[in-house]
């Protein structure tokens, strides 16, 4: 079976946005502790780091769409580096923080991967009947 190659403007979209959705989770969560931009910086960078190292685990630049095997990776790679990180250079891991940050990733890294699934079927499905109607 041959493989569909992804163009660099997908993987660069999908990284970026994998990228800004981990810093607007870490934004609306300092934004409750009214923390300055390196205090978004500290959290950020080790969510960041797991996230370059979920994409590398998962090979995401060959399906960067894909939900099964590289967002459930992706969330679950960038989720555990993170936290690991965070224990490692002295930041606090509660439970109730673990549970959020899984929640929350989990939600915002599928989430959009979900809506590009369900836009290119509805794509497909609707492709063949709009040039028909022409």
């Amino acid at each position: 079976m041959q493989s569909r190659r992804v163009s660099p403007a997908v993987i660069a979209f999908a990284g970026g946005l994998d990228a800004a959705l981990l810093l607007l989770f870490v934004l609306i969560g300092r934004a409750s502790h009214g923390e300055s931009l390196l205090g978004v910086l500290t959290t950020w960078w080790p969510f960041l780091a797991g996230l370059a190292v979920g994409w590398l685990v998962t090979r995401a630049w060959r399906e960067p769409l894909g939900i099964r095997w590289t967002g459930l990776g992706i969330v679950a790679v960038t989720v555990l580096v993170g936290l690991l990180l965070r224990v490692v250079s002295g930041q606090g891991v509660q439970l109730s923080f673990v549970i959020v940050t899984i929640a929350v990733i989990a939600v915002f890294l599928l989430g959009w991967r979900a809506i590009g699934v369900l836009v290119r079927r509805l794509r497909r499905r609707s492709g063949p009947t709009l040039e028909r109607a022409r």
